[in-house]
């Protein structure tokens, strides 16, 4: 269902709260937090041009991290109030706070196009908890509500349930910003209604992760592609060896009952044909209580069954080629996860190959690519191809519960259109 977004109300001289997701990557460098990815904050531009160009007063919500619900300095959003100010080329406030006299003092003296950047809403343990008194208090400089962190819909948060039950128990509008907007089109409309050939790729640790997306797009789907950890359950689950690789072994049956649906509709399911392989060695060492290894005598193993004190972490290159053959042909591309371990220059020539395969195909092929899960935008973003896709989904889990079918809070508290 198509929702409202800032385009149909007039937002001129209102307060407007924006719910953003400005959960962004932050590590500290000369004892000050620094942004070291800015896709949440770009995504977000469009739809402060539209109520800055309207005459709004936004008022900018968001969380960052997890503090558990405390204040914790290294998780504040004044960091990204300040990269905000120079994305825009204009003066972003900041507040200290998300609730209380100081926030409504600042925010009642906002005039048309002024953004004001509250602080971290999860310093309050009551955000997360859907508090009804704090999401009173959160919506008290409110006139209208606008969610734009799709990363946050799949919560029922105060900030993303509670606030816009406030503000339309006022009569207030509560719509979509435009990167909400662009999610459920590219998500919803555009794979209800996919142009064929359609090729989906699964990837990441985990079978029970991604099998409820793949059963509900097969019957869309023309070939699915796996890679990742979740193909050594597949293997598995086919009787191969999979040496020390991670698996689920107690999701074998979801694995066989997706080849078996697969089959049952002619729809043509990849998983690879060979691997880049490890043997892990224990170093005696630890990192936050888990055994570190060391991960030796990397290799492309061509056998389908691996050696039992070794483990799998990427495609190897022969599946590379195959997933790319299908993939050049493809209209409409689905992608979430990766191919390996990505995070190692080891294991990251799969993904690499993947994501170049995906660009070649939405340039040369005309192909609407579309890739959701965090760690997809982060590889792709790595390899610097993450303009040359047509649309990459900045919701990570919201992504995955939108693609399995399931209703997010944060876009049912919006209006219809």
């Amino acid at each position: 269902m198509a929702k409202e977004t800032g385009r149909d109300v007039n937002v001129g001289g209102r307060r407007v709260f924006v719910r953003v997701d400005y959960n962004v990557p932050m590590e500290e460098k000369e004892g000050k937090m620094v942004i070291t990815d800015v896709t949440r904050i770009k995504e977000t531009l469009p739809t402060l041009d539209l109520l800055v160009q309207g005459g709004a007063k936004i008022i900018l919500a968001s969380h960052l991290g997890r503090p558990k619900g405390k204040s914790e300095p290294t998780m504040s959003l004044r960091p990204v109030a300040e990269k905000l100010a120079d994305m825009l080329g204009r003066n972003v406030a900041f507040v200290d706070d998300c609730i209380g006299d100081k926030v409504e003092k600042t925010a009642g003296i906002l005039q048309p196009g002024d953004i004001l950047q509250l602080e971290n809403l999860r310093f309050y343990p009551e955000e997360e908890a859907n508090d009804a008194a704090f999401a009173e208090k959160l919506a008290r400089p409110a006139e209208i509500y606008v969610n734009d962190a799709f990363g946050a819909a799949h919560r029922a948060h105060a900030s993303t349930e509670g606030v816009p039950r406030v503000v339309r128990s006022r009569g207030g509008p509560c719509v979509a910003g435009l990167l909400i907007e662009r999610e459920l089109k590219f998500l919803g409309e555009e794979l209800d209604r996919p142009a064929k050939p359609f090729v989906i790729i699964v990837g990441g640790a985990k079978v029970s992760d991604k099998i409820r997306v793949v059963n509900r797009l097969i019957e869309k789907a023309d070939t699915i592609i796996v890679g990742g950890a979740m193909a050594y359950t597949f293997k598995l689950a086919q009787g191969f060896k999979v040496g020390k690789s991670l698996v689920e072994r107690d999701k074998t049956d979801l694995a066989l009952a997706a080849l078996e649906s697969a089959k049952k509709r002619g729809v043509q399911f990849l998983l690879p044909l060979d691997n880049v392989i490890a043997t892990p060695v224990d170093t005696g060492k630890l990192n936050k209580g888990k055994p570190v290894f060391d991960l030796q005598n990397v290799r492309v193993l061509k056998e389908p069954n691996i050696p039992d004190d070794a483990e799998g972490f990427d495609i190897g290159p022969e599946t590379a080629r195959r997933y790319g053959e299908v993939i050049s042909k493809a209209k409409t591309i689905l992608w979430n996860g990766p191919m390996g371990m990505f995070e190692d220059a080891r294991f990251a020539e799969g993904t690499l190959a993947i994501a170049k395969m995906v660009v070649e195909a939405t340039r040369k092929n005309g192909a609407k690519s579309i890739l959701g899960g965090g760690d997809t935008v982060t590889a792709i973003n790595m390899a610097g191809l993450g303009d040359q896709v047509t649309f990459m989904s900045t919701g990570g889990g919201a992504s995955l519960e939108f693609l399995q079918g399931e209703v997010l809070p944060g876009v049912a508290a919006l209006s219809d259109k």
